[in-house]
């Protein structure tokens, strides 16, 4: 295999990007599998002392995620969702935001956002690691990026998670901030802000087994617990499409009925995750690595679907709303790609 070098007469500002990148990425890697060798470590080589702190955490990250589900209620400190850093993450790709309709700040929100690709990085950039785009945007809309419910139990990365405005996807934390008041005189909006989005990548870890690059292929057909809390709660669903998600990075070929699909099918099975084997690039070749590539990623912010409100959503009218999410996607896709995608033409839209 031919290896592509990077040049040497790289821009200093490219390689600043890239050295975020790679500084973020390798960071995030060794703090969720080291994080567990360091409780474990702690438990078991430590003294009477550490082992009792250790226990107490622990205890107290599990009673909190119970009281609490972990959620953050404003935006948390600026330093930790605008910084040097992440700032440099984003134009790494670049991460850009794109506004067609305004979210009034007078209700809150479920944005649908599609596709997962390998990492997400359109929604956990644009409404997570550095909101800066956001809101000049969308002001007075608190955003929020929706994953995994064991995430928030994981030593020291939940404390990551929680102030990137991560929040858990369970049921109990969607509803606590779904059916937060949006009255400007209320205790929870004196931070200015009286609206809170929410992003749910709705295919998850099933969408991201599919993430090839030019492929655009969505989980939704069959996903429709989105639609129910929108109703329950009474929030307008705001559909979001990721034109380059799936471009950044490929993966071990997995096609369906394969012997690594089935494998990856046991294991989401059991734990709710995807074992992707991502391919990218390098931090000083362009051929194999962790990181990666760079490509422009345009997250469309659509127009709010709003829903009346049920405690006991109708079948049908699920459905209906269900079935607008679906043709407000395909029709920000078909208006769109020819600006967003290379090659668009050859680019087909597929939702299973």
């Amino acid at each position: 295999m031919k290896i592509e070098w990077a040049p040497k007469n790289v821009p200093i500002e490219r390689r600043r990007q890239a050295f975020a990148m790679a500084f973020f990425i390798l960071s995030f890697m060794l703090l969720s599998l080291g994080s567990y060798f360091l409780t474990a470590a702690f438990l078991i080589y430590g003294g009477l002392y550490l082992r009792t702190l250790t226990i107490i955490y622990l205890v107290y990250v599990f009673v909190d995620h119970r009281r609490t589900h972990s959620i953050m209620d404003g935006n948390g400190l600026k330093i930790f969702r605008n910084n040097w850093l992440f700032r440099h993450y984003r134009d790494y790709f670049p991460v850009q935001l794109v506004k067609t309709a305004e979210l009034p700040p007078n209700k809150n929100y479920i944005m649908a956002s599609f596709p997962h690709g390998i990492l997400g990085t359109g929604i956990s950039t644009n409404m997570g690691l550095d909101i800066s785009k956001w809101l000049e945007l969308f002001p007075q809309v608190r955003p929020k990026v929706a994953t995994l419910d064991q995430n928030f139990l994981t030593p020291i990365v939940r404390g990551l998670l929680k102030s990137w405005g991560l929040v858990s996807v369970s049921k109990e934390a969607l509803v606590y901030l779904l059916t937060k008041s949006n009255d400007p005189k209320h205790k929870d909006n004196q931070d200015g802000f009286t609206s809170n989005a929410v992003a749910i990548l709705v295919g998850g870890a099933q969408e991201a087994l599919d993430s090839h690059p030019g492929k655009y292929i969505l989980t939704l057909k069959n996903r429709k617990g989105f639609v129910k809390m929108a109703i329950r709660t009474g929030s307008s669903i705001v559909p979001t499409f990721s034109f380059g998600e799936v471009d950044i990075l490929d993966q071990v070929a997995n096609p369906p009925h394969s012997k690594i699909r089935h494998f990856q099918d046991f294991v989401k099975k059991l734990t709710g995750i995807s074992p992707l084997v991502p391919v990218g690039r390098g931090i000083f070749n362009y051929t194999f690595g962790f990181l990666p590539n760079r490509r422009r990623i345009v997250q469309v912010v659509g127009s709010p679907i709003d829903v009346i409100k049920s405690d006991k959503p109708d079948p049908a009218y699920v459905d209906k709303i269900h079935n607008q999410v679906i043709e407000a996607l395909e029709k920000m896709f078909a208006q769109y790609k020819d600006q967003y995608i290379p090659n668009a033409k050859n680019t087909k839209l597929v939702i299973h």
